[in-house]
């Protein structure tokens, strides 16, 4: 038997979940970013979907943890690993109060698990939409020269930072394989996207003239742990190892101030996997986004 705790103050999920988060940073690196960065809410605050998870077992031990956080449609929930009747009881939890749920993203199986039952309680389909794997930097590769060098994004060119990060979600897509639009990205908005500028945590590879061509963005660090998220090269600008220079330069500078750095890839995307372990990377886990079809409304 397990108890769920649905909570939307970070600070609260945060006492009660921290020293489980903090026990396995790199794995929990989603959550524990996403809790720890900064929010301002209109007057009726956070939305009816926004929550923390905080789940325990009959001795009160947390056991698992998840959110749903996405400000995107339709808003995918994240979970880390949990036991499977947590997983299933969440389903029933999110179905019992009429809250639609289309996406479960995560830890697998719990992913999978919710997901599954969802899908059962609305006489829908659960389909994998992404396989994705998580990495972690050991030992850093310095990749092949490209011509120009690394500096912060300014304030001044947040347009097209969002342009990129908006690119980059249907681009991924398409380099998988997929419809454009199909994967179910959860990418920072605008928003966070301006404070990643303020805190230094956005920059471009600038070519030999001075020009943005690559793009590569980290969270601010958690537990010891920062995570590289985005990087995107716009197509016409690809195959002269910008990306793989930024990186790495990047890389190098997390790694640095002593925290480990970790990045997700999609599975089907053999050039960003290759790049990545190129430059020391190293498979974690692998995890899963669920999208849910066929939902019958009544």
């Amino acid at each position: 038997m397990v108890t769920l705790e649905f909570t939307a103050d970070a600070a609260e999920f945060l006492a009660a979940a921290g020293d489980h988060l903090a026990a396995d940073p790199v794995l929990n690196t989603v959550v524990t970013a996403n809790a720890h960065k900064p929010r301002t809410w209109p007057d009726g605050g956070p939305p009816a979907h926004f929550w923390w998870l905080v789940a325990r077992d009959t001795s009160g031990a947390v056991v698992g943890a998840g959110m749903r956080t996405a400000p995107m449609a339709p808003h995918p929930l994240y979970l880390l690993p949990m036991p499977a009747d947590a997983a299933v009881e969440l389903a029933r939890a999110l179905h019992a109060r009429g809250e639609e749920t289309l996406g479960v993203n995560g830890s697998l199986p719990a992913s999978q698990v919710c997901a599954a039952e969802l899908a059962r309680l609305t006489g829908g389909r659960a389909e994998v939409l992404i396989h994705t794997r998580l990495h972690v930097l050991g030992e850093l590769v310095p990749p092949r020269p490209a011509p120009g060098r690394l500096a912060p994004v300014p304030a001044s060119a947040v347009d097209l930072v969002v342009e990129w990060v908006t690119a980059f979600m249907g681009d991924a897509d398409e380099q998988a394989g997929r419809p454009r639009g199909t994967g179910m990205h959860a990418m920072p908005d605008r928003q966070e996207l301006l404070r990643r500028i303020d805190d230094g945590l956005l920059w471009f590879w600038l070519d030999g003239t001075g020009r943005p061509v690559s793009l590569v963005g980290a969270t601010a660090p958690t537990y010891g742990v920062v995570r590289i998220a985005p990087v995107y090269t716009p197509p016409d600008q690809r195959g002269h190892g910008w990306a793989s220079n930024a990186v790495a330069e990047v890389s190098r500078h997390l790694q640095s101030t002593g925290d480990r750095v970790c990045l997700f890839t999609d599975q089907a995307n053999p050039t960003s996997n290759k790049i990545y372990a190129a430059l020391g990377y190293r498979p974690v886990v692998d995890m899963a986004n669920f999208g849910i079809t066929g939902v019958v409304r009544s």
